[in-house]
């Protein structure tokens, strides 16, 4: 039987005294531990946890998710952003319930809609205890800083040395411990900015901290360029009701709702002005928007895909963040006014 590496023997060590007590890590279910990477591709564990919690509570299993529809999905993610991971999880509950139980093996996980290679091995390796290694960027910084490597995280090569490396040093029957030992050392020990190196236990087989390279590794790319774009909303209220349409296919936030963004000035010669230039940022990309309030006693000529809704029901329609700040301005009007 192949030796465990010093690393790994100390990483698994440390483990054992500082795993995080998470929900997801107290169950097997494979439903719920993917439920769990998905919601937190991209974001964090504090607010992930809560949003977990309410998709766990509202849909238990997997059938109970595949049954919903689209718009409830979206309306129970909304603020978590990335809103193509939740169409994805729905899709991907309905290829699960059509294949008739969770897929159990790295090629059928990889198959489910939105699982790249990283959440279909931590699926893997934590739900079916198969030898597959994670690789995501706590990994990424945990083993260039260790092992001194400066091949860009983001680069071809990089993904794959890093890869070959993780896998080297996964140990084939404690796969769920060393990825989650991975994970959360670098989620709290190996942080990225200011790691906690003078009471670290891999210190002295550390090559950055050895060659006072820590803040230098890992190595990234440039990112692309962040482009500005400015939005104009208009909320329109017409005797009770409201306006909105779906976003399609194409564009930032998909298949959520919005009320009119007009591309002229007819609608905001009567509106008011709520607030301008609300920051926004997303990934590549910051939004500044202008809210206005329109009240109307007709309802003003839209597109075809606009729908009128009670404004009481505005609640039942998955929207962006952004869509939701223009809502509480709204309401602070109303607040402000009575």
């Amino acid at each position: 039987m192949k030796m465990a590496h010093p690393f790994t023997t100390i990483l698994l060590d440390w483990f054992k005294e500082n795993r995080r007590p998470l929900p997801w890590r107290e169950t097997r279910d494979p439903y719920a531990i993917w439920l769990s990477e998905v919601i937190l591709q991209q974001t964090r564990i504090q607010q992930g946890t809560a949003y977990w919690e309410r998709f766990m509570r509202r849909w238990p299993s997997v059938e109970s998710l595949a049954a919903a529809t689209e718009d409830e999905v979206l309306r129970e993610w909304q603020g978590l952003g990335y809103y193509s991971r939740a169409r994805n999880l729905h899709a991907a509950a309905r290829q699960i319930v059509e294949l008739g139980h969770f897929p159990d093996t790295m090629a059928e996980i990889r198959r489910l809609k939105g699982v790249g290679d990283y959440t279909a091995a931590a699926i893997a390796s934590i739900a079916f205890d198969l030898p597959e290694a994670v690789v995501d960027g706590n990994v990424f910084r945990v083993l260039a800083r260790h092992f001194g490597i400066d091949t860009p995280i983001n680069s071809t090569e990089g993904k794959k040395t890093f890869k070959a490396l993780a896998q080297e040093l996964l140990p084939p029957s404690e796969a769920s411990a060393f990825n989650q030992a991975m994970m959360d050392f670098g989620a709290v020990q190996c942080v990225p900015q200011s790691p906690c190196c003078a009471n670290c236990p891999l210190m002295e087989s550390c090559a950055a901290f050895r060659e006072g390279r820590v803040e230098a590794l890992p190595v990234k790319l440039k990112k692309l360029q962040v482009k500005t774009r400015h939005l104009t909303y208009v909320y329109i209220r017409c005797n009770g009701y409201t306006a909105i349409h779906r976003r399609g296919a194409g564009d930032i936030w998909q298949g959520l709702w919005e009320p009119p963004c007009p591309l002229n000035d007819n609608l905001l010669k009567n509106a008011k002005l709520l607030r301008s230039n609300v920051k926004h940022v997303l990934t590549h990309r910051i939004l500044l928007a202008d809210f206005y309030l329109l009240e109307c006693d007709e309802k003003p000529t839209l597109p075809d895909d606009f729908i009128w809704i009670p404004e009481a029901n505005i609640d039942n329609y998955g929207v962006p963040r952004l869509v939701e700040l223009l809502l509480e301005a709204v309401a602070r009007h109303d607040d402000s006014a009575s």
